[in-house]
């Protein structure tokens, strides 16, 4: 599949997977320049200084992760288009995705066709989900079934994530340039909106939607 000559930013921790990603991109044609980073942070900073034309957004990253860095983007650009690969694919994520602003979500897993229909799409301002993610929130709202994640904002669910990592509310002030006061705020809402009360049951519920290894 071809595409207009745009410049991707691409975002993730890890420098094999990166690497891989980018020879797909480059095979592509019309792809003009591939841009890398390694965090949100980074991300949020090229994103501003180059204006690529897509970003393709890993989740899990440490820093403000990925979902931060949506939010950054979104928040400096609000016509930023960014295209989400994970190895998550619960609903829980893609609607967190979607709710910082993000156009699209795939699997890491997704054949390279996909990537490149998704990239289109998305390049275009359009909505793509894969098939498999689309059908799972499809047949959720059928069912009238919702996660409890999905309680939370998404400020929250980075919280949340760190918090489940073992982050402190002063490690994630200062990760999210918020005062200690409002993280705890934040952790107080968090607990309550998922009925638990202490930090080993958030890591429990955490794990159990694969948010974090056991």
């Amino acid at each position: 599949m071809s595409f207009a000559n745009l410049t991707v930013l691409l975002v993730d921790d890890h420098e094999l997977v990166r690497a891989g990603f980018r020879r797909l991109l480059e095979d592509g044609e019309g792809i003009r320049e591939v841009l890398e980073a390694d965090n949100g942070e980074l991300a949020t900073c090229l994103y501003k200084k180059h204006h690529p034309d897509v970003v393709v957004m890993d989740i899990s990253m440490p820093g403000i992760g990925g979902l931060g860095a949506i939010e950054k983007i979104i928040c400096y650009d609000p016509k930023a288009k960014i295209l989400v690969l994970s190895v998550y694919e619960d609903s829980v994520f893609t609607n967190q995705a979607l709710k910082a602003g993000a156009k699209g979500f795939i699997p890491k897993r997704s054949a390279p066709e996909e990537m490149y229909k998704a990239l289109h799409e998305v390049s275009e301002g359009k909505i793509y989900l894969s098939s498999n993610i689309a059908q799972q929130i499809a047949v959720m709202k059928l069912n009238g079934m919702t996660n409890v994640l999905e309680n939370l904002s998404q400020r929250e669910f980075e919280i949340f994530r760190l918090l489940a990592e073992g982050k402190t509310v002063n490690d994630i002030a200062e990760i999210f340039n918020l005062s200690p006061k409002t993280v705890g705020t934040h952790h107080t809402n968090i607990k309550q909106k998922l009925n638990v009360s202490n930090s080993a049951e958030l890591a429990r519920l955490a794990i159990r939607h694969g948010l974090i290894d056991a």
